[in-house]
């Protein structure tokens, strides 16, 4: 990853967390790090191992699957109101991940290793998301927004 310093860094951090000027919600800093979440449970899930226990499966997919899910339909609605709301539930998706995290690593299904990393990436959405949640809740909507 690039590292960049002073107000140009900031301004390129702000526009990726916030939206503005994003044309997909893939362009948006708390998608990808929603999608990040989620690939690394795809992984995991995947595992022999882990694929045996279809319960655990089921909810660790879903709830990774729900938060970059729900930042790409809030992204679809034109108040910013409504898209904060969906970005609210993403993060409670997140949350659910982090407690299903916590418990792959008491069924030895993750290393502690990966259970650090996850952590970091856990934290790292939490950041994007709560970042543009406070930019919807604190702008107003654009006049139009192309799909």
């Amino acid at each position: 990853m690039l590292k960049c310093s002073g107000a140009g860094w900031v301004a390129s951090r702000l526009l990726q967390t916030s939206g503005m000027g994003a044309k997909t919600f893939t362009e948006l800093a708390a998608w990808q790090r929603a999608d990040e979440l989620r690939q690394f449970v795809l992984e995991i899930t995947a595992r022999p191992q882990v694929a045996k226990d279809f319960r655990f499966c089921d909810q660790c997919k879903s709830a990774a699957r729900s938060a970059p899910n729900n930042i790409a339909e809030g992204f679809g609605r034109y108040h910013h109101k409504e898209f904060a709301q969906f970005v609210r539930i993403a993060l409670g998706s997140i949350q659910e991940v982090r407690d299903q995290m916590f418990e792959a690593h008491k069924l030895r299904y993750i290393s502690e290793a990966e259970l650090l990393g996850v952590e970091t990436t856990i934290k790292r959405a939490i950041a994007s998301c709560a970042g543009l949640e406070r930019y919807l809740r604190s702008t107003p909507a654009p006049p139009s927004r192309a799909t």
